[in-house]
């Protein structure tokens, strides 16, 4: 399952057209491909019994390796997925494949909506709090706030400092987000997590910015306090952060970059399971990788039960047999393309015994008795007839720990199509 997607980002405001990659998989021209059925349960059952506080410590050494592994890249970080660094409490695979995908629904959500207002014309001005005079405030938000803590948010994190002498701390990372945080002392509320709260007064480098700069007005929603800018933002599951909007210094292994705009979260409602903020890499300007002034940045993700680490690169070289692909902006797709997609799929796999659904996924079978099994094979088609062809884990998973077995696509209300990192 270790795919790398790029991003290839045209300046802060995507005025011009941007490229999208992913390195090449065996490309398979059969008609059906085979499923190990044994080894995916197996998996399974190892997601489950894996407990990240007998794995051997973490060192600053581990992310500095990682930061010097690729001399073509301007730098690079670990990334751990959520498995390796936070046990599982779900006593069964089923349930833990139900609180992914209810995760996953709240994501979908706030694509959704950010879709509707681009639509609509909905302008970041008119979701701005009225201007009251008083203290931005958790209640202030508009929209109606809903605790995260039932869910979590966050399916891959990495080791950053923050602030000078650097404090190690976990950060979710989120391409979907342009706004950097972390949690801050002194909290009028704040979250357990993992590390020590980060204290701006033990950092030199620690520089809150005024309303005036450029850095303050990029934000959705703000406020100001004596000439120094407020921040707050809220995520689709409900969790929010409020706080100071500032400058500091973050370092991924032993390489630093000075004056990140970052916030500096006084009030926070989430649970990010142990992290102590997020590191966004959308593509506006506030994003930690338009900040770096990056044109792309490239990732591999490592199963999403597997405790091991990965990597994400920034301006790394183009491998030489990558499948690219152009990013249309505000492109649609016709509603009914997952129709069409299942109910080929379903045709194909006429030899599988069909079960009930389950949550997001209506297309499920049961496949006891099985070490392994054909499955029609899917493809992604990319322009000059460059074709990726899936593995079969990668789109018939198992959603329990005995046989049941799902086809990895779900339909979304709107025209909005997404693709998972589990393909």
């Amino acid at each position: 399952m270790r795919l790398l997607f790029c991003f290839l980002f045209a300046g802060f405001f995507f005025t011009a057209p941007f490229v999208g990659c992913s390195r090449r998989l065996p490309e398979s021209r059969q008609p059906t491909t085979v499923l190990d059925v044994a080894e995916a349960l197996e998996k399974t059952k190892n997601a489950l019994s894996f407990d990240p506080a007998k794995k051997p410590a973490f060192s600053p050494l581990d992310q500095s390796l990682s930061a010097s592994s690729s001399s073509s890249s301007l730098l690079s970080l670990q990334i751990h997925p959520r498995v390796s660094i936070d046990k599982s409490s779900h006593l069964d695979y089923k349930s833990l494949t139900l609180c992914r995908l209810g995760r996953d629904s709240s994501r979908v959500s706030l694509l959704t909506t950010r879709l509707a207002l681009v639509v609509n014309s909905i302008s970041r001005s008119d979701l701005k709090p009225l201007d009251n005079g008083l203290e931005l405030r958790a209640e202030d938000l508009e929209s109606p706030i809903v605790s995260g803590s039932s869910q979590g948010s966050g399916e891959y994190f990495s080791r950053v400092g923050i602030g000078k002498p650097p404090n190690q701390v976990y950060m979710v990372l989120d391409t979907g987000s342009d706004v950097n945080w972390v949690q801050c002392a002194p909290c009028a509320d704040c979250y357990q997590q993992a590390d020590p709260i980060f204290e701006p007064a033990s950092s030199s480098s620690y520089s809150p910015l005024p309303c005036e700069t450029q850095q303050c007005k990029y934000l959705d929603i703000s406020e100001c306090r004596n000439d120094t800018c407020l921040y707050q933002v809220s995520y689709g599951d409900g969790s929010y952060t409020v706080g100071d909007f500032v400058t500091e210094t973050i370092t991924l292994g032993s390489d630093s970059v000075d004056n990140v705009a970052i916030g500096c979260g006084h009030n926070n409602e989430c649970l990010f399971i142990g992290t102590a903020g997020l590191l966004g890499l959308g593509g506006g300007p506030l994003s930690f990788s338009s900040q770096l002034n990056a044109n792309s940045f490239s990732y591999c993700l490592v199963d999403r039960d597997s405790d091991s680490t990965s990597t994400l690169n920034f301006e790394s070289a183009l491998p030489p047999n990558a499948i690219t692909a152009p990013l249309l902006r505000n492109h649609q797709l016709d509603t009914d393309t997952y129709d069409v997609l299942r109910d080929a799929y379903v045709k194909m796999a006429k030899n599988l015994p069909p079960i009930d659904s389950l949550s997001l996924f209506d297309t499920c079978y049961d496949l006891s008795n099985r070490t392994s099994v054909d499955v029609p094979t899917v493809s992604f088609h990319f322009p000059d007839a460059k074709v990726l062809s899936l593995p079969a884990k990668n789109y018939l998973i198992p959603v329990d720990s005995t046989d049941t077995f799902c086809f990895a696509f779900a339909p979304t209300s709107s025209s909005l199509a997404i693709i998972w990192n589990v393909q």
